[in-house]
């Protein structure tokens, strides 16, 4: 293969916004350009943002799209190609009515079009409900390269990897055998904690297996409940990475990438890392902005910390919204909330609410305020005592947890009108360990429009609250916090494991059974209480009810709950809880 100079754009596209990501590719192409670029390469249905879902079986939406495709397609010349995913109609009479489809770009015209042959249906994906799966084998000549392209999942099969693979094709290999030289993959891959690592031993062994330098551009940005890293890379014939992209942000890069080695050439790609406005998130909580630029690499904490602010930030604004409101309890997982809505949307747009009954201890309230005055947020104590009076004299006859619950609604309800009243959102508190058990209250403190921290087992919040003060300049999260125990306040002298196991045990049975997809002997036989393990998953599957009613949870683990856990509601849970 001759020497290309190939751009990547990691950015991040709003769903449903084909205007807006014209610009974007529109905007890239530019750049590309005056890099003196061979090849831009975008990523994955980059025109209608991923995940579209039931959006594209509207016949104007894709017609609005494939004008976009027909309008950056014009962008190019016969100096410089675009590659950039898209909705392509199916012409036939049956089947799916799309594909999931990479355009070709060159000369000013669409030369070429790759259709996505793997169709993932698993976790958070449900393409086959959308889109046809190609059949073809195409690559695209450019400059006397022959590209192998691809669409994120077809590289996903690597045999060798998996205990049982999960299609029976490889486009990587057939790609490979139908002569391609460079091997490119359009993406829109979500993050969770440890997948970086996997994504990246995947790729470079089909780089090595096939001797073939693999380039790899994805989505970057949040979309509902999916959060998408970027950290797009190129990795050579040998397994070397030559150029990486930023962790959740935008950024653009070019390699040069010939037959020996790729090589980041684009000379002021630090310079801009350092100064342009996507650092200021990380700037503002006092930490270096991107340290992966120089090798190191974020820990689980830091990267969980800063996907929950992304997709806070991308929820929040691709919602028409700027800010947000929540209840501060005094307690860990609000106080986390709150931190990270702050760092992610600004203090100024951030409320809290503090709202006491006769439960609520002194020390609570004073660490809600003073939160709240280490953040820099709005802050209104708004007591419920009366209402609650009142409701308990109408409800006289109601049982302990039913009046505990009355509480909860009225915070909910109060939340909610405040939130009204002002235009904003409201984020729900609550962590994984809870949502997990049925910990929580419908219509009270599950009330929201996002729950930031619901895929963090309570260890990670505590892990999260003590990455906060330590970025910070002096304590934010008052240290009395983190070290009382954790109480809803709902009841006299009432705590957590008043009515849950202590969390460590009850995060170890979750991540076995949930994560691991233990079975319940296989959990007893790692040593926990075979009556304990019974009640945890009694507790977590007559749950389903309320997770299904739940806010949208940022996904940040490789099993969330939301969108990617679909066990049924209506439904006898014994054979597997025994």
């Amino acid at each position: 293969m001759t020497a290309l100079r190939v751009a990547l754009a990691q950015l991040n596209y709003t769903v449903g916004d084909v205007d807006g990501n014209r610009e974007k590719v529109a905007g890239a192409v530019e750049r590309a350009r005056k890099a003196d670029a061979d090849l831009l390469v975008c990523s994955e249905l980059a025109l209608l943002g991923y995940p579209p879902r039931d959006l594209v079986e509207r016949e104007d939406f894709v017609a609005a799209q494939m004008d976009a495709l027909d309008s950056v397609a014009t962008l190019t010349d016969d100096d410089l190609a675009l590659l950039v995913g898209f909705a392509d109609p199916n012409p036939d009479a049956t089947g799916r009515p799309l594909y999931n489809a990479a355009a070709f770009c060159t000369g000013g015209e669409l030369r070429g079009t790759t259709h996505k042959r793997l169709l993932p249906t698993y976790d958070v994906f449900e393409e086959d409900r959308y889109f046809e799966r190609g059949e073809s084998i195409v690559t695209h000549g450019l400059n006397g390269t022959t590209l192998g392209v691809h669409v994120c999942e077809d590289a996903w099969n690597e045999p060798d990897v998996w205990e049982r693979p999960r299609y029976e094709q490889d486009p990587i290999e057939d790609l490979a055998d139908a002569g391609a030289d460079l091997l490119v993959n359009l993406s829109a891959s979500p993050f969770y904690v440890g997948k970086r690592a996997f994504r990246e031993r995947l790729m470079a062994g089909h780089a090595t297996d096939h001797g073939l330098p693999l380039v790899f551009v994805n989505q970057v940005g949040a979309n509902d409940e999916v959060v998408f890293d970027g950290r797009s890379f190129v990795v050579d014939s040998d397994g070397a990475f030559g150029c990486r992209l930023a962790a959740f942000e935008e950024e653009f890069a070019v390699c040069e990438i010939g037959e020996v080695r790729v090589n980041e050439v684009n000379e002021d790609l630090e310079a801009e890392r350092r100064s342009r406005g996507a650092g200021e998130l990380a700037r503002a909580s006092g930490v270096s902005e991107r340290p992966e630029a120089i090798g190191a690499a974020f820990d689980d904490t830091e990267l969980v910390r800063r996907a929950i602010r992304l997709g806070i930030r991308d929820y929040v604004h691709k919602s028409g919204f700027e800010g947000v409101v929540l209840g501060l309890s005094g307690g860990v997982d609000s106080s986390v909330t709150a931190a990270l809505a702050a760092e992610s949307l600004g203090p100024e747009n951030v409320l809290g609410v503090a709202m006491a009954t006769r439960y609520t201890s002194d020390a609570s309230e004073k660490d809600a305020a003073t939160l709240a005055d280490n953040l820099g947020i709005e802050f209104r104590e708004i007591p419920i005592e009366e209402t609650f009076e009142s409701f308990t004299a109408q409800f006289d006859s109601l049982g302990s947890v039913a009046k505990e619950n009355l509480q909860a609604r009225i915070r909910g309800t109060t939340l909610m009108a405040l939130a009204n009243d002002s235009g904003r959102l409201v984020l729900a508190t609550g962590n994984k360990s809870e949502l997990a058990t049925g910990y929580c209250t419908l219509y009270g403190d599950m009330v929201g429009a996002l729950a930031p921290l619901a895929d963090c087992r309570k260890a990670t919040v505590y892990a999260l609250a003590r990455r906060v003060n330590e970025s910070s300049e002096g304590r934010v999260i008052p240290e009395r916090v983190l070290n009382r125990p954790p109480s809803a306040e709902l009841a006299p002298d009432q705590t957590d494991q008043d009515t849950l196991p202590p969390y460590e045990t009850l995060d170890e049975i979750l991540r076995l059974y949930v994560a691991e997809g233990a079975t319940s002997e296989a959990v007893v036989a790692a040593g926990h209480d075979p009556a304990v393990v019974r009640e945890v998953l009694s507790m977590l599957h007559s749950s389903e009810f309320k997770r299904w009613q739940a806010a949208p949870v940022l996904k940040v683990t490789a099993k969330a709950f939301g969108v990617g856990w679909r066990y049924p509601l209506a439904a006898s849970y014994e054979t597997v809880i025994n």
